[in-house]
């Protein structure tokens, strides 16, 4: 009887789902309800794909050659301002809405001058996709439009209009200006970096020719600044820091750009590019005196962090193409076997761009090209081009060939090295370095270990950590300086072998993020230049190492306080001196002021409520960009070149602070 009673009260639960537990998202709540999905995430890398998906239709723009001219300014309060003199977007009342199509465009997903045939016959994404959802997700957005003789105006709030599209007054200015404020509801407190903002349209530049990009920090300017009254912002004359990026030499000017600070193995940069059935290709090499490589992808002028098929056909038909030359040319033995895609990649600084008339991409964010069609397009063009290069210059090809022999010999080596080494299991987490104090929990998505500077620092984290679920591991001084050095020397080196067995995920060709043993690796190192010095060369060890331990984001860094701030009873940790100074107000009577100097001047109690305690702590998740600063930076400052080294230190010694 109890069973059927069960049986029943199943039956009636399953009758329970109807359509009217169905929800159904109108209009733009989707996008507001998994920012995610449209914009890969709602931390620091999804504010800025605001300023991305808006800055591509003005780049579509260019694309097509209605548009030389694109400005990015930041305002306060978080405002954005993005104005470009293409054509404007059209404003007639759309047959399908039965408004305006600017309404259109900015409040329908899906809706855009990219899907239909001749509008564009290159762009970067779905015109009013990117629009639509930077609109979704600001709680305030202002669309511009200055077309057909007059300037039109329509604003919104969290993707809902506010009013009709309306004519303002009369233009003879053509181009769209969109205004936004990132919701605070979606992105919290988060402010835009303008230093990331540059980075990423210092790529662009390269993509466009003749595309001239403006770039401005206005949000220290204390007047107030009437949007309305300018249609660039440069007119209003004012001293702000700015940027402006114009390039006329295209990928391989990139190319030059990159290896700036490089030795290169040949001075002739490959470029070509050529259409081949609908898709164009173009591509832009050289190698240098290196061990990583440095491969850039772009479909559509759309930046492919995570490559895609174009690169799977670039890396195909390189591999594929110096075996076949090296062993035509009796370069390279039947014996000695034959060149890898880890060998002919060592060294080289590569770009790949591709354009398609349709394009896929995996997921909103367009990390990775999906469309099929460029993977054999890019293996015919290069593959020809290169091979024509190869032959018509045979002392680059002699320089490539022996760099990449070079490489095969070195993988050789340090496997056997690396293999003497793994043989009795210490990799797989057997035998755990004595000087790490483990967590008790055994699930990686609860633990973090936190990577601390020197004994002293680690005996106060020892003892005031969440013994359950945060590890310690102390390193003695600075480690190797991984920037040139391979496997087996790394191997060698004590401290980054305590880190990799802790960690648990091995390294090279045997790495497994599925091994990891904490799902938060904090590096924690002292407030001074000695601490950041460590910080750079663990961010250059796991860049080089441990790339996708990034890519998951996995990887933080501590910010301990700088000052304890007494006065009575009443105490504060503060980690700049602007906080200290609002403090004290510049009066510090009365204050009783401590200057840590490091994690070890702190008692276990301190380093617990400052660094360590996840409900008040400071973290900052590494990203790939940061993991390439500072991979840039040791590439100045550790590389074979005197020069640039001398150029770097004598450019940043007046920003050295001397700490007595």
């Amino acid at each position: 009887m109890k069973k059927e009673e069960e049986k029943g009260k199943k039956t009636k639960d399953r009758g329970s789902y109807t359509a009217k537990d169905i929800s159904v998202l109108e209009g733009l709540e989707p996008v507001r309800k998994r920012p995610g999905m449209y914009i890969g995430g709602t931390g620091e890398e999804g504010l800025h794909h605001l300023i991305w998906e808006i800055f591509d239709n003005a780049r579509d723009e260019a694309m097509v050659g209605f548009c030389d001219t694109v400005e990015i300014v930041l305002l306060p309060n978080n405002r954005v301002r993005i104005t470009d003199n293409g054509r404007g977007i059209p404003v007639d009342i759309h047959q399908g809405t039965k408004v305006s199509a600017l309404e259109t465009i900015m409040t329908t997903l899906h809706a855009g001058g990219k899907f239909g045939q001749g509008s564009y016959q290159f762009s970067g994404g779905l015109h009013g996709v990117g629009a639509s959802v930077v609109n979704a997700l600001s709680s305030f957005t202002k669309a511009e439009v200055h077309r057909d003789g007059g300037e039109y105006m329509q604003e919104y709030a969290k993707g809902k209009i506010k009013n009709k599209v309306k004519k303002i007054k009369a233009s003879k200015n053509i181009g769209t200006i969109i205004t936004f404020v990132p919701d605070k509801e979606i992105f919290g407190d988060l402010k835009f970096d303008f230093d990331k903002v540059v980075n990423h349209l210092r790529q662009q530049s390269y993509l466009v020719k003749g595309f001239r990009i403006v770039i401005i920090d206005a949000r220290e300017v204390e007047e107030k600044i009437d949007d309305s009254n300018v249609f660039f912002f440069k007119e209003l004359s004012l001293e702000v820091p700015s940027i402006t990026f114009y390039f006329e030499g295209g990928l391989v000017s990139l190319v030059q750009f990159y290896n700036k600070f490089q030795k290169p193995i040949h001075d002739k940069i490959f470029h070509v590019e050529k259409e081949t059935e609908g898709v164009i290709v173009e591509v832009s090499l050289q190698y240098v005196d290196d061990i990583s490589s440095r491969i850039v992808a772009f479909a559509n002028n759309t930046y492919n962090p995570e490559g895609g098929t174009h690169i799977t056909g670039f890396k195909t038909s390189l591999t594929r193409f110096l075996n076949s030359y090296s062993k035509k040319n009796n370069l390279l033995k039947e014996s000695e076997g034959n060149f890898t895609g880890e060998d002919v990649l060592e060294g080289l600084t590569a770009v790949v761009s591709v354009k398609l008339q349709e394009i896929q991409f995996e997921g909103q964010t367009k990390s990775k090209l999906g469309s099929p069609e460029a993977r054999g397009a890019v293996e015919t063009v290069f593959g020809d081009a290169f091979s024509a290069f190869l032959e018509e210059n045979p002392e680059v090809a002699k320089g490539v060939v022996n760099k990449v022999f070079l490489a095969l010999k070195a993988r050789k080596a340090a496997k056997a090295a690396k293999d003497s080494i793994l043989r009795k299991g210490a990799m797989e987490g057997l035998t755990l370095p004595g000087k790490l104090a483990d967590c008790q929990t055994r699930d990686a998505k609860q633990a973090e270990i936190f990577i601390v500077e020197g004994d002293s620092a680690g005996g106060s984290a020892k003892m005031g950590r969440d013994r359950k679920t945060q590890a310690i591991l102390p390193l003695k001084g600075k480690i190797l300086n991984v920037e040139r050095a391979r496997i087996d020397k790394m191997m060698a080196f004590v401290e980054i072998k305590a880190l990799i067995i802790a960690l648990g995920t091995s390294i090279g060709d045997t790495f497994n993020i599925e091994k990891i043993r904490y799902h938060k690796i904090i590096i924690a190192t002292d407030a001074d230049v000695d601490g950041a010095h460590i910080t750079t060369l663990l961010l250059t060890l796991f860049y080089r190492y441990f790339r996708q331990i990034i890519e998951v984001g996995y990887l933080y860094i501590a910010q301990p306080p700088l000052y304890k701030i007494k006065k009575g009873k009443d105490v504060s940790y503060v980690y700049t001196e602007e906080e200290k100074d609002k403090i004290t107000r510049g009066d510090e009577e009365g204050f009783t002021i401590q200057r840590y100097k490091g994690l070890g001047e702190m008692n276990p109690d301190e380093l617990w409520e400052t660094t360590m305690d996840p409900e008040v702590r400071i973290l900052k998740q590494v990203n790939i960009e940061d993991a390439q600063m500072a991979d840039k930076v040791f590439d100045t400052l550790m590389g074979s070149d005197v020069l640039p080294r001398k150029i770097f230190i004598q450019t940043h010694a007046k920003m050295a602070e001397i700490d007595i």
